[in-house]
């Protein structure tokens, strides 16, 4: 259903344990999907541009860094409940982690510097390092939503995985939900969007750097709402069709 463009790869950092590439050196090949699969695919990233990130996040700049020369910019309205992604329903009966929403968490990410940067060499490095692949070629299906665990995924799963990563690294994983827009061709496109208190950002495939969600050019459609595990409506006429399906 949604396309990816840019290649890019599994980045687990903190608290995940990568599984020793002499694991992959004497072919052992974990379920796709599967944690040990995504340690795995994890366990391809070199130890330089571990280094490169590790020091991106930690650097002595992004830690100095003002808060009023960070981004401001607006937050996305919604419209009431939609139609959930059948696909998403899927993923989520066999991820119910990934799809549960915890109150006590906060709905909006206090934002500084450090997280700021973290969330920018997250959207980079899994960008530069998956690998696109559609999911009628991958899987046999038309939409199939998954963590690529093997490498490769479709739009969605680079931004289950950011998710998942940065959701590691002690992003609020609640301020942070998937969400299906329209691109400037008028085809559907999935995208990550983080909840701030300087606004809205996206986290995309298809471009390195982290925008508003109003300088993206997409139309925004629909995403995960952040009470439960369903979906709300950022498109009146989405709001409007689930109305007239009930």
């Amino acid at each position: 259903m949604f396309n990816a463009s840019i290649p890019c790869l599994t980045l687990l950092l903190g608290s995940i344990v990568l599984l020793s590439s002499a694991i992959a050196d004497r072919g052992y090949r974990p379920p796709a999907g599967s944690r040990a699969a995504i340690e795995l695919a994890a366990g391809r990233l070199t130890d330089s541009r571990s280094k490169i990130a590790k020091s991106q996040l930690a650097s002595k700049e992004a830690a100095e860094q003002d808060l009023p020369s960070l981004p401001l910019g607006p937050s996305v309205p919604s419209f009431g409940e939609a139609e959930p992604i059948p696909a998403w329903s899927d993923f989520c009966g066999r991820y119910p982690t990934e799809c549960a929403v915890n109150l006590s968490e906060p709905a909006v990410l206090k934002l500084s510097a450090a997280t700021w940067g973290m969330i920018g060499t997250i959207n980079e490095r899994v960008n530069y390092e998956l690998k696109p692949v559609t999911d009628a070629e991958h899987w046999g299906v038309m939409d199939h939503w998954d963590l690529p665990g093997d490498g490769y995924g479709d739009c969605e799963d680079y931004q289950l995985l950011k998710r998942r990563l940065l959701a590691e690294l002690g992003v609020p994983r609640r301020a942070m939900r998937i969400t299906v827009v329209l691109d400037e061709a008028g085809e559907g496109h999935a995208v990550l969007m983080t909840r701030t208190d300087r606004g809205d950002y996206i986290l995309d495939n298809r471009r390195q750097a982290v925008l508003a969600w109003s300088d993206t050019g997409y139309k925004y459609l629909k995403q995960e709402g952040s009470q439960r595990p369903a979906w709300v409506a950022l498109d009146e006429e989405q709001q409007a069709a689930l109305m007239a399906s009930q």
